[in-house]
């Protein structure tokens, strides 16, 4: 009897541990919001960057939402989200209340930021103003040119001791149409990384001296990270990127209650 009533015990134990280690997996670690437009000159890119996302997001515990435009950002939207990507979507057309809800996000540090490329088109486009706040956000530029049909050019990694460059190579090769600014933004942001532009293969006459490509924003109180790769989808096949990105998503996204 003695013998029946531990086994009856133990049983219930593992059953009750079981349901608790379910409970626990089932549970995501974290909820991300993606945007990207549709369509567009980045639309292969923002397909490959889904599918690969959406295993990053199963693997890894986490859901992903996306959405298309900023029409459904509001303060009580991003509520519910501890990351926001913006993985292909311009900073000129969004609506004042979707800006505001953005701006107090990243300034009170509610979630973190990934942004891809799409980002540093500042300036007046189709009408729009320039939004100043994002302008100041991502270095104080303002957009000037753009390497129409990419380059390729040597990354070379400035602060190795940052977790989003958490196992990259000292320098390495990478292809974007990269963009060029009226100024660095290197006296606003902490630079992570910069393009070496002598290197340009095939050379474009299209550069800006000192040119930063991945920095993040240390004025803001959400952690972020400005990654200026964004416009081929070959770029998912390339191990540094790919790693670049999942260090940087799992370095930005804030968690109420962790160290994060």
């Amino acid at each position: 009897m003695k013998s029946l009533t531990l086994s009856f015990f133990t049983f219930f134990a593992i059953f009750w541990n079981l349901n608790k280690l379910s409970a626990q997996i089932a549970k995501p670690h974290f909820k991300a919001i993606a945007i990207a437009e549709t369509g567009g000159g980045h639309a292969r890119f923002d397909s490959a960057a889904r599918i690969w996302l959406n295993k990053l997001a199963i693997d890894s515990n986490f859901t992903i939402d996306y959405i298309s435009d900023t029409k459904p950002i509001t303060k009580d939207f991003l509520k519910q989200y501890q990351l926001f990507i913006q993985l292909d979507y311009p900073p000129y057309p969004w609506g004042k209340e979707a800006q505001e809800a953005f701006t107090d996000y990243l300034e009170h540090g509610k979630g973190g930021w990934v942004g891809f490329h799409h980002p540093t088109l500042l300036g007046v486009f189709d009408g729009h103003p320039m939004w100043q706040w994002y302008s100041a956000f991502m270095g104080d530029i303002e957009f000037k040119d753009c390497i129409h049909g990419g380059t390729t050019a040597l990354l070379t990694v400035e602060d190795k001791s940052h977790p989003a460059l958490k196992g990259l190579p000292t320098s390495f090769s990478t292809k974007d149409e990269w963009y060029t600014y009226n100024r660095s933004p290197r006296a606003n942001v902490h630079v992570l990384a910069s393009i070496d532009e002598a290197t340009y293969i095939p050379d474009i006459n299209i550069k800006m001296g000192d040119h930063p490509v991945i920095w993040t924003n240390e004025h803001i109180k959400a952690k972020n990270i400005y990654i200026a790769m964004g416009h081929f989808p070959e770029l998912f096949h390339d191990d540094n990127f790919t790693l670049l990105v999942r260090n940087a998503i799992f370095w930005a996204v804030t968690i109420p209650g962790t160290s994060n």
